[in-house]
C-alpha cells in the first residue's frame, strides 16, 4: 500500500464497517446521536483532503476514534462487549467509554500538525492549542450529552448519557480525553510529521 493510497483504503475500510453496524442497532434513536459526530469528522476530513493533507500517522490515529464511536454507537456505549477488560483491571463498569474518550485525545495531533505545517505558531503554542483544543472538546461534548439526556429522557438519554451510575462520569471522561492528548502530544514530538513532507 502506497504512503498516497493511505487514506483512500482507510476510509473505504471505515464506510464498510460504518454501513455494516449501521444495520439494525441496539437503540436506533441512541445511534443517531452518537453517530453524529463521526459522520461530521468524515466528512470535514474527505472535503478538505485535497487542501490539506494530514500525515498518514495522524489519519490512524483520527480514524481510532471513529472506529471506536461507531462501534460504541451500534451497542450504547454502556453495552459494547467490553468485558474483558472489566476482567482485567477488576472493575465491574463497561470502560469501553473511557478507551473512547482516551482516543479523541488523538486529535491533538493532527491539531498541532495543522497549526505548526501551515505555520500559524512555533512547537510550543501549537502544543497548548491542540491540547486546550482537547480539553475544550471534551467539556462541550459532556455538556451537549447532559442537554440531550435531559431533552430526550427516558432510557435513551440515560444510554446516551452512559454514565452508568458513577456521579464523576462526566469529570473522568474529560481527563480521558485530556490523557489521551497528552499522550498524542508525546507521540507528536517523536514523529515530528510537521518536519517532513505529508
Amino acid at each position: 500500500m502506497s504512503r498516497l493510497a493511505f487514506p483512500h483504503w482507510l476510509a473505504i475500510v471505515f464506510v464498510v464497517y460504518f454501513l455494516v453496524l449501521a444495520i439494525d442497532p441496539v437503540s436506533r434513536t441512541v445511534w443517531i446521536a452518537e453517530i453524529i459526530p463521526v459522520v461530521l469528522v468524515f466528512a470535514a476530513l474527505a472535503l478538505t483532503y485535497r487542501r490539506f493533507r494530514f500525515s498518514n500517522t495522524a489519519y490512524a490515529l483520527m480514524a481510532v476514534w471513529m472506529f471506536w464511536h461507531t462501534l460504541g454507537g451500534h451497542y450504547t456505549f454502556a453495552n459494547v462487549p467490553f468485558d474483558w477488560f472489566s476482567v482485567l483491571i477488576d472493575s465491574e463498569r463497561n470502560h469501553f467509554d473511557r478507551v473512547g474518550h482516551f482516543a479523541v485525545g488523538f486529535y491533538a495531533f493532527p491539531a498541532a500538525e495543522w497549526m505548526l505545517r501551515r505555520g500559524h505558531c512555533r512547537y510550543l503554542p501549537a502544543n497548548a492549542f491542540a491540547l486546550l483544543l482537547v480539553m475544550g472538546i471534551a467539556a462541550a461534548y459532556e455538556i451537549i450529552e447532559w442537554w440531550y439526556a435531559v431533552l430526550e429522557g427516558g432510557d435513551a438519554g440515560i444510554e446516551f448519557l452512559g454514565s452508568q451510575g458513577d456521579i464523576w462520569d462526566a469529570q473522568k471522561d474529560m481527563l480521558a480525553d485530556t490523557l489521551g492528548a497528552v499522550f498524542a502530544l508525546a507521540l507528536f514530538a517523536v514523529v515530528r510529521p510537521d518536519r517532513r513532507a505529508a
